[in-house]
């Protein structure tokens, strides 16, 4: 990375409105969308955003040693500044030049859908890693640079971040990047500047709508990923061999593959796949079952279960399979994946009972799940679960009645209600419950509800606490309090000393 770039030299790619009055020209040290991590001779990137706007920040920048701006308007500065229709988009291709192209460096495997995304790309790390091709990744859990794990604020990092975090890859000697791309970071631009190399579609179901406003909408956030990899193309990109990796068997599928200017492949369990599973078997330990790619039929032996789960490890085969690794490197791998903390997650204390926690927070997920427990087990099915407030309002009854539907005993709860008062949202999943059965108990309270649930359990019941997965914290109107589902899970069951 060079530290003589210009402001000038890093807006070269990005369209100027007021270039012809930039008349000072200074070196950039590094680029910030934070005025407080500000340093001397950074750019400051005023972002107009959900909640805040940059824009209100600029005295403070300067004041901490801002070199120059990016703002989206005229504003009052004695520094130089550079207005342009989009801030945030700006922000990624600025990043992207200041961090030397790190995407063009590495492979870069971008993985998006509305449930399956976190898997799919713990399954291809895994993968790649065994195959001798070290990853770094990005995502819902964590962020892993240099075989290194960090924390992560969001899913799909703003774009100078995200810049940023290819360029440590490629330092780390790193050979691919492998992220979670969200519908969020598409529509707002947080993977501008990226150059991927596969795209792949996991499903699309009802979510984010407080957002999206419209299904449609929702769909067309996720088809960015795929026009992408054409643009990339027609700009003769130095790197080649460019797919997009397609659940054939998802209703959205044939709009993503029309607008998909390079190599569609598809899986999934249907005819039409070129990535095939059948003959599946889904047990309480894993899942086998027979692939049937390019003419021939191998069998597969995992140790995660459920038939979503096939879904993603044939988004994962088709992707590595793309990058020329052999049936039989993958098919190791595969064979002993652990599985990702909070998908699936069984919590063993010694209980004669299952006890499941997963991070299902949407209908299809919920749905997913609640099958694949009832699939594997004897007894009758206890689900916990709520809906997380400041989101989508019209998937809460929807969700309850999947779960009354699905349940012997639906257990009404808080996820994380934010701003919004919990017992609000707890009557909303209830009109949806009731709708399917009358057996349900409902308490704003998450641990006594895990509690509660956990006491009525008999042998060969199976326990899903779904919704919050890996978190380890709850967000209540007034504050953020450590809350981990497994923990408590743990505790209601004996596994700990109180």
């Amino acid at each position: 990375m060079s530290d003589t770039k210009t402001l000038l030299d890093l807006a070269a790619s990005i369209n100027i409105l007021n270039r012809d009055r930039l008349l000072d020209n200074p070196v950039i040290h590094g680029i910030q969308y934070d005025s407080r991590k500000i340093e001397p001779g950074d750019l400051f990137v005023c972002i107009q955003g959900e909640k805040t706007d940059g824009h209100m920040y600029i005295d403070q920048a300067v004041e901490k040693g801002a070199a120059a701006l990016i703002t989206q308007h005229e504003v009052e500065t004695g520094i130089p500044f550079a207005i342009v229709d989009d801030s945030r988009e700006a922000a990624g291709l600025l990043a992207d030049v200041f961090y030397d192209h790190p995407t063009q460096k590495l492979r870069a495997i971008g993985v998006t859908g509305t449930n399956g995304k976190t898997t799919t790309t713990y399954l291809l790390e895994s993968i790649l890693n065994s195959a001798g091709r070290p990853v770094g990744l990005t995502g819902t859990n964590r962020t892993r640079i240099g075989g290194m794990d960090y924390p992560v604020e969001r899913t799909t990092p703003e774009g100078i971040d995200l810049q940023k975090m290819a360029y440590q890859m490629v330092q780390a000697h790193d050979q691919y990047l492998v992220m979670e791309v969200s519908s969020h970071a598409l529509a707002l631009h947080r993977v501008a500047g990226c150059e991927f190399d596969i795209g792949v579609f996991t499903n699309l179901t009802r979510d984010h709508l407080d957002f999206h406003k419209t299904e449609e909408e929702y769909l067309n956030a996720k088809i960015k990923l795929f026009t992408g990899l054409g643009m990339y193309e027609k700009k003769n990109s130095l790197k080649a061999n460019k797919y997009a990796i397609i659940n054939v068997d998802d209703p959205a599928a044939s709009r993503i593959i029309e607008k998909t200017e390079v190599p569609v492949i598809t899986y999934g369990c249907s005819e039409k796949a070129d990535v095939r599973a059948v003959n599946i078997r889904i047990h309480s330990k894993g899942t086998a079952y027979d692939l049937l790619l390019e003419g021939q039929r191998h069998e597969m032996d995992m140790r995660i279960t459920g038939l979503f789960n096939v879904y993603n490890s044939l988004a994962a085969i088709a992707a590595s399979r793309a990058e020329g690794l052999s049936i039989e490197a993958i098919g190791k791998a595969l064979s002993v994946f652990p599985g990702v903390p909070g998908r699936f997650q069984l919590v063993e204390a010694g209980q004669p009972f299952a006890v499941i926690v997963d991070y299902a927070h949407t209908p299809d997920g919920l749905e997913n799940i609640l099958k694949a427990a009832r699939a594997i087990t004897k007894g009758r099915v206890i689900t916990v679960f709520g809906c997380g407030g400041d989101r989508d309002r019209t998937k809460r009854p929807i969700m309850g009645e999947i779960a009354g539907r699905l349940s012997d005993l639906a257990v009404i709860t808080s996820d994380n209600p934010r701003s919004e008062d919990p017992e609000e949202i707890i009557t909303a999943v209830e009109a949806g419950v009731r709708s399917a059965t009358s057996l349900y108990k409902k308490f704003t309270d998450r641990r006594e509800a895990i509690r509660y649930a956990i006491s009525q359990a008999q042998p060969e019941d199976a326990v899903i606490i779904a919704g919050k997965g890996h978190e380890t914290y709850q967000i209540l109107k007034d504050k953020t309090i450590h809350f981990d589902d497994t923990e408590e899970a743990m505790k209601a069951i004996g596994g700990e000393k109180r």
